[in-house]
């Protein structure tokens, strides 16, 4: 396999408004490239979703942040969870946990990592996977062959119904299931923003991985059409407002129901 140069920066990020910053990893693989939301709050900051572990996210969000950090965890998939454990406060649904506590991701090389059936499974859906590793680059002073990402040493579970109220913005949690078992959302009803992990985003949705339901994914999918959702925040690819959520869910659907 090629060597990989090395990065002069890690963290690419955009300001949303004027509590919530995008953060990605431009030089993962777009498939593993997620979204990692900071939203700033009166009492408390929140981090949803921490990428891949390659660089410290804590550092890197130094300058936004001057308060206590509750980190989400979506779900508890290789590309959201690996700079959870550089936080003290980590929630997660239960059923995601064990991937926190003992996250299985120990390899760069796809292939290795999850074996040929995951990843031709991931390429017929529309994820193409040229590259030899999940990276077309590395920060400086790591190695391909030593990566792992690390354990979160203690995680809080929290469910549908949930709140995690940062003082002046409250989100409730709404249990998504479909994409894994545990997948979740934050959901804020005063302004219709929902941060949506990879329940729904703008680009090829993954429903048939080991742990997926598809039949979950369809009844995910029927409520999310009935929230009064404003915006998405997904998991991965650009955010989109209430009229492309109903194209995304309505596609999804006819898709899956007249199979």
């Amino acid at each position: 396999m090629n060597a990989l140069p090395i990065a002069d920066h890690w963290f690419e990020r955009r300001t949303i408004d004027d509590s919530i910053t995008l953060l990605w990893e431009p030089y993962v693989i777009a498939l593993m490239r997620c979204n990692i939301w900071h939203i700033t709050g009166r009492d408390r900051d929140l981090v949803i979703d921490t990428g891949m572990g390659l660089m410290s996210l804590s550092d890197e969000l130094a300058d936004l942040v001057g308060k206590t950090v509750t980190a989400v965890a979506t779900h508890g998939h290789d590309d959201h969870i690996g700079g959870h454990h550089e936080f003290d406060d980590v929630v997660v649904h239960p059923r995601e946990a064990p991937l926190l506590l003992d996250p299985p991701i120990s390899s760069l090389v796809p292939r290795e990592a999850w074996g040929d059936d995951v990843v031709d499974s991931l390429e017929a859906a529309g994820y193409p996977m040229p590259e030899p590793y999940f990276v077309t680059a590395l920060p400086a002073g790591v190695a391909v062959d030593s990566f792992h990402q690390q354990p979160v040493a203690r995680v809080r579970h929290i469910d549908e119904g949930d709140e995690i109220d940062l003082g002046d913005r409250c989100f409730q949690v709404l249990h998504l299931p479909g994409h894994s078992p545990g997948s979740i959302g934050l959901w804020e009803e005063r302004t219709g923003t929902l941060f949506s992990g990879d329940a729904i985003y703008d680009g090829p949705l993954l429903d048939e991985l080991p742990e997926s339901s598809i039949s979950d994914y369809c009844a995910t999918m029927d409520r999310l059409l009935t929230l009064p959702i404003q915006v998405v925040h997904g998991g991965h690819d650009p955010s989109f407002g209430r009229d492309r959520l109903r194209e995304l869910a309505g596609a999804y659907l006819s898709r899956r129901r007249s199979r």
